[in-house]
């Protein structure tokens, strides 16, 4: 099988926690990705994963064009396939699921992380409730406005 504007996947392990696994595929256009998302494989394999392979998926890409949440609940089955701000992103992650209030694993910053959650309010980069004043704190220039 050819895949057409494929260039690589990859399947990375959390150093922090070696349960969490994340799959990056890289791909040389938007289209590509489309015309990989209508292939029958595709589909396949996407029908294997919501059952049971794989719990969550978030979408994005250089161009962020949007992003997307992808969940399968693992104790309802509930299927969930939305999109959402990225500067609301980890609001968004600790949201429960909305058919039986499943809470999914979320793994919070950690000393060797290269995320930084500005988007929850009142949280400090090192996990702990702070209070700021508006604005305050705020790298200059940065696109996300709280």
């Amino acid at each position: 099988m050819t895949l057409p504007g494929f260039l690589h996947l990859t399947w990375w392990e959390h150093p922090d926690d070696r349960s969490w696994y994340n799959e990056c595929s890289f791909w040389t256009s938007r289209g590509a990705l489309y015309d990989w998302h209508k292939n029958t494989y595709h589909k396949y394999c996407k029908a294997w994963a919501a059952n049971g392979a794989i719990m969550e998926d978030i979408i994005t890409n250089f161009e962020l064009v949007g992003t997307r949440l992808l969940r399968v609940c693992p104790v309802c089955s509930k299927t969930e396939d939305k999109k959402y701000d990225l500067a609301q992103e980890q609001a968004v992650l600790h949201e429960a699921c909305p058919e039986c209030g499943f809470h999914f694993p979320v793994l919070e910053e950690t000393p060797s992380s290269f995320a930084v959650f500005k988007d929850v309010p009142g949280l400090s980069t090192n996990g702990k409730e702070e209070k700021k004043a508006e604005g305050e704190g705020e790298a200059e220039g940065c696109p996300v406005k709280h």
